[in-house]
């Protein structure tokens, strides 16, 4: 018999270069592993970096943003850094550090007053912004860096002003509390949306690593920089608007490369706006180029949307239940369009039902899309599309009555919902399918409703309606 021998098995280590064969000998009938038994420096090295530094199964295990992600947010973390060492150095001054006439109970009754007004600071930040942190999560964690390099700068200016050292020093712990806060949350939500594998825990923990890593090499360039600027305030300034821009350029890019796959108000705008004017469902990767993560940047909604409001904000009297449910009394939320004296602005206030779910919460979202949409654009403005399903004659309906009637003296809110939510019938399946088809997440959503439920008893309408 003839000497024979053939691969039993072959693996790898996740996506890299790592692979190995194991071939079995009949003749010597034993299993033989065959690859290079030893690996270079270089690549152990970049084996220690890659297991160190990166999450497990990178890049399978992350999302498709998560390198360019965390590339410019290690530019920043260094920036940040570097300007953070001089405001200790002038913080520091400020203490009283190097003044014979200082006292160290006037520091420590400073230390105590600047901690304890942060404290309560990031208190009041959480109950008051605490929920719009997941909604707006790019927004914020730009918002946080800008509030960052803002609180460095009062720490550079607080020595300058001895008179109003502590005052200034307890705004700016104001400040880096509420960055503490926001900072922190934003970036759980980023973690929450790089982890693909339910890997969360290990994806924070190499961004933890990252950070310590280039905070370290912080250090290092602050020994060098400190003596450098010691005594010299025009270099000391020069340095700190340098890193300053840098960093806001690199918290920029950073946040600006992130694509989400969940909705919010200000994403659904643009998928709402561009499904009614040609029919298409962008993709995250093309919203995510067009979503303002600015605050004070908007995307020309005319309309402010509040979901999960108090039945009071929508409902005063049996009339106008009625007329909030036009078309189905089993409707899970109502909502109620209030118009500003120009009728090109206002708010759109949703009555959820109890039984309501996240399906429910994106469609009656959909539906104030619309009817913004139509408030701000002009019929002439829309492609004609092939209407196979009634839609596109509903929203020419709803688009002709809103241009006719807006004009006239009375109130048609009440007929413009009802038309929006006949159009919202029809065209709300396509459009959650072409989200779904598109790589969107319609299992769960950021609209960030507030928690009010009501439960409408219809019984009452029927009563009115008999008498």
């Amino acid at each position: 018999m003839m000497a024979e021998e053939f691969v039993l098995a072959s693996e790898k280590y996740g996506s890299g270069s790592l692979e190995r064969k194991y071939t079995f000998s009949t003749e010597k009938g034993n299993i033989e592993r065959i690859g290079r038994k030893r690996e270079t420096i270089a690549e152990r090295v970049k084996q220690f970096f890659k297991s160190a530094f990166l999450p497990q199964g990178y890049p399978e295990s992350v999302s498709k943003d998560y390198l360019r992600y965390q590339v410019w947010d290690t530019v920043q973390a260094f920036c940040s850094s570097i300007t953070g060492t001089l405001a200790t150095q002038a913080m520091l001054k400020g203490y009283g550090v190097g003044d014979d006439k200082a006292t160290s109970l006037a520091a420590t009754m400073t230390w105590i007053l600047r901690s304890g007004t942060g404290m309560v600071g990031s208190i009041l930040f959480a109950w008051i912004q605490g929920s719009n942190l997941d909604c707006n999560a790019k927004k914020w964690r730009l918002f946080a860096d800008v509030l960052n390099d803002a609180s460095i700068l009062l720490e550079m200016l607080a020595p300058l002003f001895k008179a109003y050292f502590t005052f200034v020093a307890c705004l700016s712990s104001v400040s880096k509390a509420i960055v503490g806060v926001a900072g922190g949350a934003t970036r759980a939500a980023m973690t929450q949306h790089q982890a693909r594998r339910d890997n969360m825990a290990d994806v924070a923990a190499k961004d933890g690593s990252q950070e310590t890593l280039v905070n370290l090499l912080a250090l290092v360039g602050g020994l060098v920089i400190t003596p450098m600027v010691s005594g010299n305030a025009g270099l000391t300034w020069t340095l700190f608007f340098i890193f300053t821009f840098l960093h806001l350029y690199a918290n920029f890019r950073a946040v600006s490369s992130v694509v989400m796959e969940t909705v919010n108000i200000p994403r659904l705008h643009i998928l709402v706006t561009e499904f009614l004017t040609s029919g298409f469902i962008m993709t995250p990767q093309e919203v995510g180029s067009r979503e303002p993560i600015i605050f004070g940047m908007s995307t020309g909604e005319c309309l402010r949307i509040s979901l999960g409001t108090e039945f009071m904000s929508v409902v005063n009297s049996v009339s106008e239940l009625d007329a909030a449910l036009p078309n189905s009394k089993q409707s899970r939320y109502i909502m109620k369009l209030k118009l500003s004296k120009g009728r090109n602005s206002g708010s759109i206030y949703v009555v959820l039902h109890e039984d309501s779910n996240s399906f429910d919460h994106l469609q009656s979202c959909f539906q104030a899309c619309v009817l913004d949409y139509v408030i701000r654009t002009r019929p002439s403005t829309r492609k004609v599309l092939i209407d196979s399903d009634g839609s596109q004659r509903a929203l020419e309906a709803l688009h002709n009555f809103w241009w006719h009637e807006k004009s006239q003296p009375i109130d048609c809110s009440w007929d413009l919902i009802a038309l929006a939510h006949n159009f919202t019938l029809q065209a709300f399946p396509a459009f959650i399918k072409g989200l779904e088809e598109a790589g969107w997440t319609t299992s769960r959503t950021h609209l960030g409703p507030d928690e009010w439920r009501t439960v409408w008893n219809c019984q009452g309408l029927e009563i009115k309606k008999s008498i």
